[in-house]
């Protein structure tokens, strides 16, 4: 009999998961914007302003932004996993990409309620 012992980082399930939901989301931002520009089209710049001055479509276009953040950094950090070997050059990768995502979201705030 083959006793198996679990070590480690017990990380891939969460990230599968994460992975997961996240891409859910996404889908499900996407079928609204696409109802929406379906519905209204053709929009201009100021029908573009109404929408996103709704307070709902802020909130889900921030969460669409974090869910892509998070969904983004769980695909590149599992890439720098597996092939980048040397330990300083994956964590400066590493780090890298997540101020980058970091940038990003905040980016995405300046423009959602500046």
């Amino acid at each position: 009999m083959v006793n198996r012992v679990v070590v480690g980082a017990h990380y891939g399930m969460g990230s599968w998961l994460a992975q997961r939901i996240t891409a859910l989301i996404m889908a499900v931002y996407t079928v609204i914007v696409a109802i929406v520009v379906i519905d209204e089209a053709p929009f201009d710049y100021a029908e573009w302003r109404e929408l996103f001055a709704e307070g709902w479509m802020r909130v889900a276009t921030l969460l669409f932004a974090a869910s892509l953040g998070w969904h983004a950094w769980v695909g590149a950090r599992d890439i720098w996993m597996d092939y980048v070997k040397p330990d300083g050059l994956r964590l400066a990768l590493q780090v890298s990409t997540i101020l980058l995502v970091a940038c990003y979201l905040g980016w995405t705030v300046q423009i959602l309620w500046r």
